[in-house]
């Protein structure tokens, strides 16, 4: 499956920097992402997901 995340430039630009920093591509490190919030248990996943939109919704 192909996505396309609709990314703000300054959330490219810590994708692209955090993936050189690990000797990534930017699209490899998106995928280990993706694939480590497949595998977080249920209530994990939940939590974080609220700390995220809240951070979002900040000024």
């Amino acid at each position: 499956m192909k996505l396309a995340p609709d990314l703000s430039p300054a959330q490219a630009d810590r994708l692209q920097e955090r993936a050189k920093s690990l000797g990534l591509q930017p699209e490899e490190l998106a995928r280990a992402a993706v694939a480590d919030l497949l595998t977080t248990p249920e209530d994990e996943l939940r939590a974080a997901a609220e700390i995220v939109l809240q951070k979002n919704a900040e000024p």
